[in-house]
This record gives C-alpha cells, sequence and structure tokens, in this order.
C-alpha cells in the first residue's frame, strides 16, 4: 500500500511538473502585439544581446579585425519580439486557475483517510470547469486554423539560399502565432483530460467505498460467538443508556425554563391535533362519498390525492414541530436528537404508508379504488404495508439509539439483522397469503381442473417478492448483515417510488389527457380561443401525456438509484462503470459491464417496441397521415432505435468504430456470398420506405397476386389477398419487378359496363339514360362526369360501353353491381332490351338460300304426288267434309304450326 502511495504522488508529480514546465515554455515565449512571434528555431536568439556587452570593445578602441584579414560579415538584423496578446494572455490567466483549482482537487482525494465529504467537494464544481475548459478549447480552434492557413500562405522554407528579410521575419512572426495559440489550447486539452480523470477518481472510490460498505461481512445470526459477545456487552450497554438518560433529565433540568417548556408543550399540542385531525377529519375532507357507487375516474383521482395529502402532510408537520422544539430548547442531548429524529420520522412514514394505501386501495370503499384489484387483495396489501413500515421504524429507532449510547458492535449487528430478518419473514407471509387458493368443486369422472388463483399480486411480482426475501433472509444468516439491511431499505424505497409514479402518471394521463381530449371547460375554452380542431387538441394532449410520462420516469430513475451511491451529476458514467471484473493476461474481463451492455441494448429494444406502439396506436392515429405514412414513421422510429439502443451497448462495452471494422471485413465476406438476398431484401426496404412507391393500405397486383399491402417489414411486405389469404413478397421484387398500385396517384377507380341494346332503339337515348343511371349513384364521380362509348353496331343489336369513376377503388365491384341493377331496369321499362323468352333469341344463319330452295321443290313435288293417291277416296269423303268441317281446319293448322315455325328459324 505504501509502494502504490509513492507511485502515485511520484505520477501526479510528474504530470504537474510537465503541466508546469509547458506553461513556462508557452509564457515565456515572445510574442508580438497581434499575438504572433518567431518560431522555435529562433527562441535562442534572445540570448545573443545579452553576451554582446561582453564582446563589445570600449568605446574609442578601434574595431578587431577577423584573424584571416576578410572583413566580417554584416549580422543579420534580430527579429522583434513583442508580448502576448492581452485576449490569449487572459485566457492563459483563467487556465492557470482551473489548473491551480484542479490540482487542489486532485490532492485533496489522494489521501488514505478521504471520506465521503470530502468526495462530494471534490466533484462538486468539476462538471463547470469542464465546461470552461470546453469553451476555451472551442474559442481557440478556429484562431489555430486560420493563423495555420495565414503560415501555410507563406509557403515551406527554402531548402537552399536565403530568403528574404521581410519574408523571413514575416514567416517567425506567423509561426510563433500558431505556437502560441496552439500551447494554449494544448495547455486546455491537458486540463479537460486531467478533469475527467479527477471525476474518474472520485466515482472509483465512491464506488469501492460502497462495495466494501455493503459486502462487508460481519458475524452470522448462526455464530454462538455473536451472541456470547451481545450478552457480554449488554451491560455496558445499558451501563451507557442509563448515563444517557441521567444527562437527558439533568439537561432537562438545567434548560427547562418555562419558555422552553411552553414551547415544548405547544409542539406536542400541535403535533397531537394534527395527528388527531389525520385520523378524524381528513377522512370526512376526502369527499369520497361511500354512497356514489360509480365515480368518474377523475373524482377517484382528486379523492386519492386529498386522502394521501391529508393524510400525510398534518403527519410530517407534527413530527417535525416536536423535532424543532427538543432541538430550540436544547432539552434533549444532542447525540439522541437522531434517535428522536428517527422515532419522529418513522411515525410519518406510518402515516404516509398508511395515507398511501387508502388513497390508492380504499378498503372501506371499493367504488372510490383507483387500483384495479380486489377487495381481499387490498385488504392484504394494507395490513402488509403497515406491517412493515411499522418493524422498519423500530428498527431504525433501535439502530439509532446504539449509535448514540456508542453500542458495541455485536449488538448493532444483532439488532440490524434481527430487524431485516423479521421484514423478510412479514414479506413472506404477506406472499404467502397472495398465493392462497380458491376451492373449486372437480367434476366426479373428468379430468383435473386446476384451481383458480385469489385475485392479488401477479406471477412476476410475486416471483420477485420471494427472491427479494430468500436474498434478505439468507444474507444476515451467512454475515452479509449490511447488504440484508441495505437490501430492505431499498425494497421499502423503491416500492414507495413505484407507487407514487404510478399515481403520477394515471393523473397525468386522467388530468391533462382527460381535460384536453374530453368535452371539459378548458377543451371547450381553447377551442373557443385558439381556434384549435379537437384534433389538435387530442395530438397536444398525447403529446404532453408522452412528455409527462418520460419526466417522471426519468425522475423515478434518478430517486431509485440515488441510495446505490451514484450521484445526480454523472448518473450515466457512473452506470457505465463495472463494479467487479477479473483479468485473463492482459485483457479485463468485467462481467457487469457485458451485463449492463446487454440491458442496455434490451432495455432500448424495450424502449423502442413501447415507442412504436405509442406511435402506431396513440399519437399517430391522431394525426391526419395516410395509413401508408404512419407506418413509415413507425418502422423508421423502429429502426432508429434499435440503432441507437445497439451504438449506446457497443459505447458502454468500450467498443469503437475502428474496433468494428475487423468484424464488419469479416462480415462482408459472407454478405458478399451467402446474405445477398437478404441485404438486397433491406435496403430494397429502406427505399420502399423513403421513396414509398408501396404504402401500407394500397391496393396492388404482383403477378397473379392482387390485394392490400398490410405491413412493409425489413425483409418482405405482407400482402392480404381479397379471399383473406396472405401473400409474402420479398422487398426486392417490389423494387425490381413490375408491379400495378391501384391507388398510387389517387384512390379513385374507374368502373366499366358492357351493355347491349336493340337495332331498332335510338342509341343516343339510351346512351343518355345509362350516363342518369350512373350520375345519381352516390359514389360516383361527377368530375370528370360519367360517359357512354358506342363500341359496335351489330346485327341484331348495338353495343355500348358505359364509362364510371368512382371515389374509392374499393368501392369498384359494389358500384358495378348496382350499376348493372339500374341500367338493365332502366333500359327494360324503356323497352330497349328484349323480354326474357323465346322471342328474345334470334338466330340468322346467312348462305344456305340453295338448300332453301331445294328443300323447297322437293316438297311441291311431294305434295303433288299426294295429291293424285288421294284423288279417289276424296269422293268417298266428300260428305263427311261437308257434315263436320271444322275439326279438319283446325287440324290442318296444328300440322302447318311446326312447319311455319321450321320456316322461321332456318331463315
Amino acid at each position: 500500500m505504501l509502494r502504490r502511495s509513492l507511485l502515485t504522488r511520484l505520477r501526479h508529480t510528474m504530470r504537474g511538473t510537465a503541466l508546469i514546465a509547458t506553461l513556462a515554455a508557452t509564457v515565456l515565449l515572445p510574442n508580438t502585439a497581434t499575438g504572433q512571434g518567431s518560431p522555435p528555431a529562433a527562441q535562442a536568439q534572445p540570448q545573443a544581446p545579452a553576451q554582446q556587452p561582453a564582446a563589445q570593445p570600449k568605446a574609442g578602441a578601434a574595431p578587431q579585425a577577423p584573424a584571416n584579414g576578410q572583413p566580417a560579415p554584416a549580422a543579420k538584423p534580430a527579429v522583434a519580439k513583442a508580448p502576448v496578446s492581452e485576449a490569449l494572455q487572459t485566457i492563459r490567466d483563467r487556465l492557470e486557475t482551473i489548473k491551480a483549482d484542479l490540482e487542489a482537487r486532485e490532492k485533496s482525494i489522494t489521501g488514505q483517510n478521504v471520506g465521503a465529504g470530502d468526495l462530494t467537494r471534490a466533484r462538486d464544481g468539476l462538471d463547470g470547469l469542464a465546461d470552461r475548459l470546453r469553451a476555451v478549447i472551442d474559442l481557440l480552434t478556429p484562431r489555430l486554423e486560420a493563423a495555420r492557413e495565414r503560415l501555410a500562405q507563406i509557403g515551406p522554407k527554402p531548402k537552399e539560399g536565403e530568403e528574404g528579410e521581410d519574408v523571413a521575419r514575416e514567416r517567425a512572426e506567423r509561426e510563433q502565432a500558431v505556437n502560441d495559440i496552439d500551447g494554449t489550447q494544448r495547455l486546455a486539452k491537458s486540463l479537460l483530460v486531467q478533469s475527467d480523470q479527477i471525476v474518474d477518481q472520485i466515482a472509483n472510490r465512491r464506488r469501492a467505498a460502497f462495495t466494501r460498505g455493503l459486502l462487508e461481512r460481519s458475524s452470522s445470526l448462526f455464530s454462538p460467538d455473536l451472541w456470547v459477545r451481545v450478552a457480554a456487552d449488554i451491560p455496558r450497554d445499558l451501563s451507557s443508556l442509563r448515563y444517557g438518560l441521567d444527562d437527558t433529565v439533568a439537561l432537562f433540568g438545567r434548560n427547562g425554563s418555562l419558555w422552553n417548556l411552553l414551547v415544548l408543550g405547544l409542539a406536542f399540542g400541535l403535533s397531537f391535533a394534527l395527528y388527531f385531525g389525520r385520523r378524524n377529519i381528513a377522512p370526512a375532507l376526502g369527499r369520497r362519498d361511500p354512497n356514489v357507487t360509480n365515480p368518474s375516474k377523475r373524482a377517484k383521482l382528486l379523492g386519492a390525492w386529498r386522502v394521501l395529502l391529508l393524510g400525510t402532510l398534518p403527519a410530517i408537520a407534527g413530527s417535525y414541530a416536536i423535532y424543532y422544539a427538543l432541538d430550540a430548547t436544547e432539552l434533549l442531548p444532542a447525540r439522541f436528537l437522531p434517535v428522536a429524529s428517527a422515532i419522529l420520522g418513522g411515525i410519518a412514514f406510518i402515516a404516509f404508508v398508511e395515507a398511501t394505501a387508502d388513497a390508492l386501495l380504499a378498503v372501506n370503499k371499493p367504488a372510490w379504488r383507483p387500483a384495479p384489484v380486489s377487495d381481499a387483495a387490498a385488504w392484504r396489501i394494507t395490513t402488509l404495508a403497515v406491517s412493515i413500515a411499522v418493524v422498519i421504524t423500530v428498527s431504525k429507532s433501535l439502530e439509532a439509539l446504539n449509535s448514540s449510547i456508542y453500542a458495541a458492535l455485536p449488538i448493532s449487528i444483532a439488532t440490524r439483522g434481527i430487524g431485516a430478518v423479521a421484514a423478510a419473514l412479514l414479506l413472506a407471509i404477506g406472499l404467502h397469503r397472495f398465493a392462497d387458493t380458491a376451492e373449486k368443486e372437480e367434476e366426479c369422472f373428468g379430468p383435473y381442473v386446476a384451481t383458480e388463483t385469489s385475485p392479488g399480486i401477479g406471477g412476476p411480482l410475486r416471483l420477485l417478492g420471494w427472491v427479494a426475501v430468500a436474498v434478505i433472509a439468507v444474507a444476515p444468516l451467512v454475515g452479509y448483515v449490511a447488504l440484508s439491511a441495505f437490501l430492505v431499505d431499498q425494497l421499502i424505497w423503491t416500492a414507495a417510488i413505484l407507487v407514487l409514479l404510478w399515481l403520477l402518471i394515471v393523473s397525468a394521463d386522467v388530468l391533462i389527457g382527460g381535460s384536453l381530449c374530453e368535452e371539459t371547460r378548458i377543451a371547450t375554452t381553447l377551442q373557443a380561443n385558439t381556434g384549435l380542431r379537437k384534433r389538435s387538441l387530442n395530438q397536444i394532449a398525447v403529446l404532453a401525456t408522452g412528455f409527462a410520462r418520460v419526466v417522471l420516469i426519468a425522475i423515478a430513475a434518478l430517486l431509485a438509484l440515488a441510495p446505490w451511491g451514484l450521484d445526480s451529476t454523472d448518473v450515466f458514467s457512473s452506470v457505465r462503470t463495472a463494479f467487479f471484473g477479473f483479468k485473463v493476461g492482459d485483457v479485463t474481463i468485467s462481467l457487469s459491464a457485458i451485463a449492463f451492455g446487454v440491458g442496455i441494448l434490451v432495455l432500448g429494444v424495450l424502449i423502442t417496441r413501447a415507442v412504436q406502439r405509442w406511435l402506431e396506436n396513440t399519437y399517430l392515429p391522431a394525426t391526419d397521415l395516410d395509413a401508408g405514412l404512419r407506418n413509415s414513421i413507425s418502422t423508421v422510429a423502429g429502426y432508429v432505435g434499435f440503432l441507437l439502443a445497439l451504438a449506446l451497448s457497443f459505447s458502454y462495452l468500450g467498443l469503437s468504430l475502428e474496433k468494428l471494422t475487423i468484424v464488419a471485413g469479416a462480415l462482408s465476406v459472407g454478405i458478399g456470398f451467402g446474405l445477398q438476398s437478404i441485404v438486397n431484401n433491406f435496403v430494397s426496404g429502406l427505399l420502399l420506405l423513403w421513396e414509398r412507391p408501396i404504402r401500407v393500405g394500397d391496393q396492388v397486383l404482383i403477378g397473379d397476386s392482387e390485394g392490400i399491402v398490410r405491413r412493409i417489414s425489413v425483409r418482405s411486405t405482407e400482402i392480404q389477398t381479397f379471399d383473406r389469404s396472405a401473400v409474402i413478397v420479398p422487398n426486392s421484387n417490389l423494387i425490381s419487378g413490375i408491379v400495378k398500385n391501384r391507388v398510387r396517384g389517387d384512390r379513385t377507380g374507374r368502373v366499366i359496363i358492357s351493355v347491349n341494346v336493340l337495332r331498332n332503339q335510338d342509341p343516343v337515348k339510351a346512351a343518355e339514360m345509362m350516363v342518369e343511371c350512373a350520375k345519381a349513384h352516390p359514389d360516383v364521380l361527377k368530375e370528370p362526369p360519367p360517359r357512354v362509348v358506342f363500341k359496335k353496331i351489330g346485327d341484331p343489336f348495338l353495343e355500348f360501353e358505359l364509362i364510371a369513376l368512382v371515389i374509392d377503388v374499393n368501392l369498384g365491384q359494389k358500384v358495378q353491381s348496382d350499376l348493372n341493377f339500374s341500367v338493365f331496369k332502366t333500359l327494360a321499362d324503356a323497352q330497349f332490351i328484349p323480354p326474357m323468352g323465346p322471342a328474345s333469341s334470334f338466330i340468322t344463319v346467312q348462305g344456305l338460300e340453295p338448300v332453301r330452295d331445294a328443300l323447297g321443290q322437293i316438297a311441291s313435288a311431294v305434295g303433288n304426288s299426294a295429291t293424285q293417291v288421294i284423288a279417289s277416296p276424296a269422293a268417298t269423303d266428300s260428305q263427311d267434309e261437308d257434315a263436320d268441317p271444322a275439326p279438319r281446319d283446325a287440324a290442318r293448322r296444328a300440322s302447318q304450326q311446326p312447319q311455319d315455325a321450321a320456316r322461321r328459324r332456318h331463315g
């Protein structure tokens, strides 16, 4: 340890010496009035004038000639040196002050017995010094670049020959200016590095002290030696307690004047009045009427806040009044003031727990309960919370008493250990009661049916509670009493923060979001005075509640991390610092760093998913953006969040871009061979999100598949066809293939209906009737108007096409069906379409005239032969014909009807 201390001091001494030498060299450099001077090569020239008086001859003496008889060469004129400019000198003076401050801070934390107060004092103000140094560096950077640019304009110094006197002087001045500014900036950078090193040293010392105190092992509660020492130390501690009580009585008699007693009595009276009012008057002022069976969520939260504040603030005020009176009147020894503070603070803490449980759980008023828990769970949580608060109060009070009487270490260990074990047992009892199951009858001869769990704490939270119980209960049994007591404190502290965080978040959602989203007086006033639409107020409400959630969660995180030895000024740097680590050769492997890195990545991904869900379900639906743009925004937000989480994780692990180039180079080979398709689809997905040729909700036709785009992901796009099936298309196909987007420009569609009208009807009138049918439909656009195209003049029919534009392409089939019904009814009523039946079908066969003539001749010849054959019986039947000619005429007409029909069919 001594060797390490000497090495540390030697290193700091060498560092300070180097800084002082750098500063001295910078200050001693001559400068011009504008901050310019000579180059480093000319720094030795100022010594020449100092030696010249000794070599100069006396007055009146002849000058000495050189030994070789040649005339002496003319001496080069010395370059005039000017002091540093006033602005640069001011900066240097400021840096000197900062340097002295940093050296004092570094010296204060390099000792062996450095306490938490010393570290805090050394840490305070370092951020301001670092900001000032960064400001100096930023201020000198453009000046240095300008000075170097002016020096570069002169060009390089010639290797052969001598340059002109004016050029040499100008070069020296500009080089001196560059050196002055560069030296000042280097000094600022070195001081900035020193300040960062001091911050790291303070963080390391704090972490080491916290870890050492937290993981310090003491005697186990199962150790007989501990209880032997406790029994041996009890008489001494009781004697110390008796002496303390005697001192208290003596101090009370010495300072117990009438005025002090009056002040103390008023304090106790005020405290009792406040506690009495809290127990009896506050519930009435909470204004939670038990007769109201269905209060609004806003009324529940306001009632909860009234109960919480009226139940907590009077207790805090009463406890503070008593403590202030004891401190002001000096009726209690100073060493017992922490005991009074612990007792009074514990009573206020119990009151806070009772008020919080009553506000959120409302055991006797379930209608006013803001928390979504059952009656049994509310009663159990209230009993458990109050019991643990009482145990914590008693434990803290005993610890304060042990400290005030300077109790022996074994007694302090036993007191803290017993308190932690008692808290763990209460928590275990509560968790066990939450695991009670409700009875349920099983059906006879049926399968096993699991019993229903009673409503209460959820499974993951209950499992976390059992883990905490196990750690808290086992730690003092194996000697880690400080760790057990610390975990109990953090469990209570974190639970209180989470409860208040939930209440604040719900209140922000209801009070802020509800006031702007619902038909409230505030929303109506804003709409009337500002002209904002309801949709705009909804967006403002979403943003306001989101911002409130972020602020509340950040504050809660800082409060939860504060007891873990983290300072609010360097939370992020402390989080990135590993608590433990081990070396394998020259490589330091920190498991905590790896775990934190993975945790940061997982947390970033979870936050990204939460932000995406908030955008998709809450914020973006409240905007006027179309579905495709909302999907693009949500997807890009997911990519950006994942990349940021990945970058933060790599930054925490210390993986820079230079170190990742090797991995990227190795992956490039795999990408070139095996991952071409994946990269192609990924880049195509980015192009789809950026150019947006296809958006979510578009109706597209890709090959034989037509449907609606439902989702555009990294690798593929999901299209839902009209038969409710999903088609997964790689993004590269959408970029390089042919895609028909029916709603790329707008969502209007076209409907075409083919109509045939009888040839003997007026085509103009038929077209007008079809156009009127289209104009009468509500989903057909008025501009451009529907029109009729006369497609063909047929033999029996005239062919038309009715073309109409609909407001949405998804309505195309519906509009087409409606127009078919309407056009058919209109044309049928006007007899432009022949009625249904055999007469409505005409078949025209051309080119069969010779066949018709031949059949006619055959029929005539057959008819003549038949006439000659039946001529003889004709006379016999003449009487019958004269008797009844009507049947024969009917038979003749019946035989001729099929022949006439056949002739009509054949032309």
